[in-house]
């Protein structure tokens, strides 16, 4: 009895701090005016004060594999500022269903594009009750486009560049320039040194140089102790960019920076953390006897043999079904991946299951779904399906189920010992990486989203072991995660037309 009292006081406190992260991240938005717009087949979404009061327009633009909700921070900050802010998705992103094209090696090909859609954005934001001047904020990719833009449309009046990297940047253009970088962004750091020595070799890192009201400043400030992801959530960035716009269009703020990312991450932990005791309950309805426990042998052959395998016989292949970057690869080495190691560990006797596996594993996957990724739409980034990636999703998922189901067999549901699933997640990553260096070319997409898969590698490897040692079910575990891991990938990967 006392150790069912543990499960239920989990709960009751992971809900608790679910529910004061959910308040917190919802007063961001207390006072704040939404509707959402269509610019062509763009999505976007409007911030602003009550009463459509006049002032400038920004607008603002996520980086590869973003969406809108990643720049939440910005569109709540500069709204409660007195800006009309305009987030949108970038063709193939978020919930925009125009896939990204052209050549993305050539300014003229995807580049071009995208700064079309930008400029269609931009006219649409202006025709907006009370605009009044444009300026434009951008992150990671999007500062290459935001700066060719700025460059070359004399409305621009401020650009905010957050992780910049632009080839386009000279001594005098474009005017009013605010690069933010995270601290622990090097390479990024080094080059804004570049870039404002360019107008000034003297000028140091948080000089203001030139001049704002003539539309020649230019400035650039590192935000401390983050990186290429945290550098949106510091209130450092958002109070830069907020104060450098004030400055640019003669205007005052003083509505306090609302904290986002502690809030965030409280969110993610303590909705993550409901699967325990959710599992820990569940264990009357499904209890049976412990995974097999596999001999060192057929461990290193489940192991060592699909990491080594996969991508060699993957290399000479022609892949691509997917009507997105390297994704179609994915889908295919998770699933060769995955049946290379179930047919060792069938071979071992290994794949013990029963028919409540099958039930056990719908509730897991639409956990993980609903509730989960109702929470990362909300707060964090696109999460919903729009119908441009039901294909996807189920591609992805018919590899990532293999996949998570070697895993939680190999794992035995998170009971082997911790060097052993050390070595599990350590060898499918280090079969992507293998992969990756046979063909650099093709797979160097993977290199842009590797902190993406290794965050929900960590996800996944957690929730499995809970799931898999309160449950002993190996097989639910795997099938209701790998449906999540397809959804979550299907959704990440930006849509690409050839």
């Amino acid at each position: 009895m006392r150790m069912r009292l543990w499960p239920i006081l989990l709960l009751v406190v992971a809900l608790a701090l679910a529910g004061l992260a959910l308040f917190k991240l919802e007063q961001g938005r207390a006072g704040l005016v939404t509707s959402q717009i269509s610019v062509g087949l763009t999505p976007a979404t409007v911030w602003r004060l009550p009463g459509e009061r006049p002032g400038p327009v920004v607008v603002i633009t996520q980086g590869f594999a973003g969406s809108q909700q990643l720049m939440l921070g910005f569109s709540q900050t500069l709204a409660r500022a007195g800006y009309i802010a305009v987030a949108y998705d970038l063709e193939g992103h978020g919930r925009n269903s125009v896939p990204m094209s052209g050549d993305v090696t050539s300014i003229d090909g995807t580049t071009r594009l995208l700064i079309d859609e930008l400029d269609r954005v931009i006219d649409a934001s202006l025709t907006l009750p009370g605009a009044e001047g444009v300026a434009l904020l951008g992150h990671s990719m999007a500062t290459d486009i935001i700066t060719r833009q700025a460059i070359a449309d004399p409305r621009v009046q401020a650009t905010v560049a957050v992780s910049m990297f632009s080839g386009a940047v000279t001594a005098d253009a474009p005017g009013n320039l605010l690069i933010i970088n995270g601290e622990w962004e090097d390479r990024l750091v080094t080059e804004a040194q570049r870039v404002i020595a360019l107008t000034d070799p003297a000028a140091q890192l948080g000089e203001t140089i030139g001049d704002p009201a003539a539309g020649t400043g230019r400035r650039a400030i590192n935000a401390p102790n983050v990186e290429h992801v945290g550098v949106l959530y510091a209130p450092t960035t958002l109070r830069e960019a907020r104060d450098w716009l004030d400055t640019v269009f003669d205007r005052q703020s003083d509505a306090p920076i609302k904290e986002r990312g502690g809030w965030i991450v409280l969110l993610i932990i303590s909705v993550t953390a409901l699967a325990w005791p959710l599992a820990r309950l569940a264990r009357p309805l499904c209890a049976s006897a412990p995974p097999v426990r596999l001999s060192p042998a057929a461990f290193w052959a489940a192991t060592l043999g699909p990491m080594i395998m996969t991508p060699l016989v993957l290399w000479s292949l022609e892949i691509g079904f997917l009507p997105v970057l390297v994704a179609d690869y994915l889908a295919v080495h998770f699933g060769l991946y995955g049946v290379l190691g179930l047919a060792v560990l069938w071979r071992a006797g290994a794949l013990q299951w029963e028919r409540t596996d099958l039930i056990l594993a719908v509730p897991i996957a639409l956990f993980c779904i609903l509730i989960f990724g109702g929470m990362l739409d909300r707060y964090v980034a696109s999460f919903l399906a729009v119908d441009a990636r039901i294909g996807i999703i189920t591609a992805i998922a018919l590899g990532a189920i293999p996949l998570m189901l070697a895993d939680s067999y190999l794992t035995e549901g998170g009971r082997a010992p911790l060097w052993r699933v050390l070595v599990v997640r350590i060898s499918a990553l280090t079969s992507l990486g293998i992969a990756t260096a046979l063909d650099l070319e093709g797979l160097f997409f993977l290199l842009l989203i590797l902190p993406i898969i290794l965050l929900f590698f960590l996800l996944f490897g957690t929730l499995a072991g809970w799931v898999g040692r309160a449950t002993h079910r190996p097989l639910a575990a795997g099938l209701g995660l790998g449906v999540f891991l397809g959804w979550a990938l299907g959704v990440t990967f930006p849509l690409f037309a050839v």
